[in-house]
């Protein structure tokens, strides 16, 4: 089995990633996360996580590189990692009795010799009507800075919700491992 390596640098993802049994190592992709104009949700995703499959792969060009990036979007409007508690508490006000889209696009990337299998995963999140004080308490407890829409939907966050529409429970933590092992295991590796 070729070396396997998650283009990452988050704790979600590698742990996500471990739940398949594979061994494998982390390395920083050291990609930068800007907005284009005019891309949409999903495209910003897939873009995204080829470009960190690619930095990776061509410093391990035998290797078998796994990017992913999630965008998060809610009418239109992009939501970012909110990064502080004011922001978080923000986003939740903003998707309060609101539905909100997360693309999470996933890539197997080898350059030698070539694989690239690709996939962008669309979950829906629909929140319940939130008061402030639900917010702030949530904020307090989870402080979900790191989280785009500003809350983790594999703790406490559940909480918030009407409901969950998804192919993979997993893409809205941040890795979609239904298709991840698939692809895997196309490329040569030995899943159950």
């Amino acid at each position: 089995m070729p070396q396997l390596l998650l283009a990452s640098t988050s704790p979600y993802r590698r742990e996500l990633l471990a739940r398949l049994r594979l061994p494998f190592a982390v390395a920083a992709p050291g990609v930068g996360e800007e907005h284009r104009a005019g891309e949409s949700p999903a495209d910003r995703a897939l873009r995204l996580a080829t470009a960190k499959a690619r930095a990776v792969g061509e410093r391990h060009p035998g290797a078998l590189v796994i990017g992913s990036d999630q965008v998060a979007a809610c009418g239109g409007e992009v939501l970012d990692k909110p990064g502080d508690a004011a922001r978080s508490r923000a986003q939740l006000e903003r998707l309060s009795g609101h539905g909100a889209d997360f693309y999470t696009a996933c890539v197997v990337l080898r350059l030698e010799p070539a694989l690239h299998l690709a996939h962008v995963d669309t979950t829906t999140v629909v929140f319940r009507a939130l008061c402030a004080a639900e917010i702030g308490r949530y904020v307090e407890a989870e402080r979900p800075f790191d989280c785009a829409g500003g809350f983790k939907a594999e703790a406490l966050g559940i909480a918030l919700f009407e409901c969950i529409e998804s192919r993979d429970p997993t893409a809205l933590i941040g890795l979609p491992l239904i298709w991840l092992a698939g692809a895997l295991r196309s490329a040569g590796c030995a899943l159950p």
